[in-house]
């Protein structure tokens, strides 16, 4: 999530919907500070199959009917998929009013040395700045 940006605030996973006496659990909710909107992602160890969109998309009217608040705004959906097959994602949308975008995630970690480089980064755009300072951290992360 980190990578999406700093203001999502974690809501719930399993979030509990009730919908007409039935119950339902959204995997994922998260706020949006930026967006002013609860965003809620459905994670999927397979492939794509049209009928996450549906559910998805009931999800999404649930919460702004029941959860979303007067000055929020409406609810966004993210669906991640192991993989997907592009055709069957473009018929999928085509008759669809509601902006959607699916993307595959990856199962396994980048590659070591791109780790490495990105946890140094991130050190050094977190780190207290002092004028002259040379962390010996710095130095570390950069020799493993």
């Amino acid at each position: 999530m980190i990578e999406l940006g700093r203001d999502f605030c974690f809501v719930g996973s399993k979030y509990p919907l009730q919908v007409g006496g039935r119950d339902f659990a959204l995997d994922l909710l998260f706020f949006h500070r930026g967006l002013n909107c609860l965003v809620a992602i459905e994670l999927k160890v397979g492939r794509f199959e049209p009928e996450y969109l549906g559910k998805l998309g009931f999800y999404l009217e649930a919460l702004d009917r029941d959860v979303r608040k007067p000055h929020e705004h409406p609810a966004i959906g993210v669906l991640l998929c192991a993989s997907k097959d592009d055709e069957v994602v473009e018929y999928s949308l085509s008759r669809t009013l509601s902006p959607a975008l699916i993307a595959e995630y990856q199962t396994q970690l980048p590659d070591k040395k791109l780790l490495r480089e990105k946890l140094h980064e991130f050190y050094l755009q977190n780190a207290p700045e002092e004028e002259g300072d040379v962390h010996e951290d710095t130095k570390d992360l950069a020799n493993t």
